[in-house]
């Protein structure tokens, strides 16, 4: 009998015998399942006829560990341009969401500037939008023209801005107008009311997917080596141009995915956390 003075019945302690035997069956089948596709799927692609050129072409050691330094260079690069742009993109995000739901007549321009932005942002592809900002604008040749490295964030954050603030504004109009009556009923202005009452509750439930667009804009900051900056994509497409082997583009890949990694499992802990809030558990 334990200290608090409950001691389970025998049907409840066969029950706790029998989960804790299927729990361990269900690890044992996992593992064996993903032992036996693993070793298929290598046994497949290892004898397939061209698998030693392929070897010879994309996993060369040597050539791997030379070009790991020149790469992780260039993911610092990717890194301190992904906290940027993703900062730059919630902020620009959050305000284009927040004047899109300005209401009056007298704020009917910057409701359709808003809309218009974010039409167009989500219509055109991120590599155009790169490439008009990091070749068409220097051309221009006015004066205190940023860098090159700086156009490219700025792609970045206007196209995802674009993204988020359609997110966000489906986070605003999430929340039941009854209180938004009631927040005004107390005497809170409109900014204190989506200040206090509604930007937390939007903010909250379209977590998920705003963390999604991040994950997404962290594979999409390696384009930035379209414009000519030394990013880990760049390092490695030099390392391939001298060895004429892609291993480095593995070697680029490989970090990358490692990079994401913390992101989506943060992602998939806030999704599972929201969707635990609305079932009530």
């Amino acid at each position: 009998m334990s200290a608090s003075g409950y001691s389970p019945s025998p049907a409840q302690q066969a029950r706790d015998a029998y989960r804790r035997r299927q729990t361990v069956l269900s690890v044992l089948v996992a593992a064996a399942s993903t032992a036996a596709i693993g070793t298929l799927l290598a046994v497949a692609v290892t004898g397939a006829p061209g698998w030693s050129r392929v070897r010879d072409s994309f996993l060369d050691p040597q050539i791997a560990r030379d070009a790991l330094p020149e790469v992780l260079a260039g993911l610092w690069l990717n890194l301190r341009l992904l906290v940027c742009c993703a900062v730059g993109a919630l902020l620009l995000g959050l305000l284009v969401a927040v004047l899109r739901t300005l209401r009056g007549p007298v704020f009917f321009p910057i409701r359709g500037l808003a809309a218009g932005y974010t039409y167009a942002f989500r219509g055109l592809p991120l590599i155009i939008v790169l490439y008009v900002l990091t070749l068409g604008v220097p051309g221009l040749r006015l004066q205190g023209m940023p860098p090159v490295l700086v156009l490219g964030g700025l792609a970045l954050v206007l196209t995802y801005g674009g993204y988020l603030a359609e997110v966000f504004r489906a986070g605003i109009e999430s929340v039941h107008p009854s209180q938004l009556a009631a927040a005004r009923s107390l005497g809170l202005t409109h900014r204190q009311t989506m200040r206090h009452v509604v930007l937390p509750q939007a903010v909250r439930r379209v977590a998920p997917p705003l963390l999604n667009d991040v994950v997404a804009l962290q594979k999409d900051v390696g384009l930035v080596s379209l414009a000519g900056p030394i990013d880990a994509v760049r390092a490695a497409q030099i390392a391939t141009a001298q060895t004429f082997n892609y291993t480095p583009y593995v070697v680029a890949g490989v970090l990358f995915v490692l990079l994401a990694v913390p992101l989506i499992a943060v992602t998939d802990q806030v999704t599972l956390r929201a969707a635990r809030r609305q079932s009530g558990g």
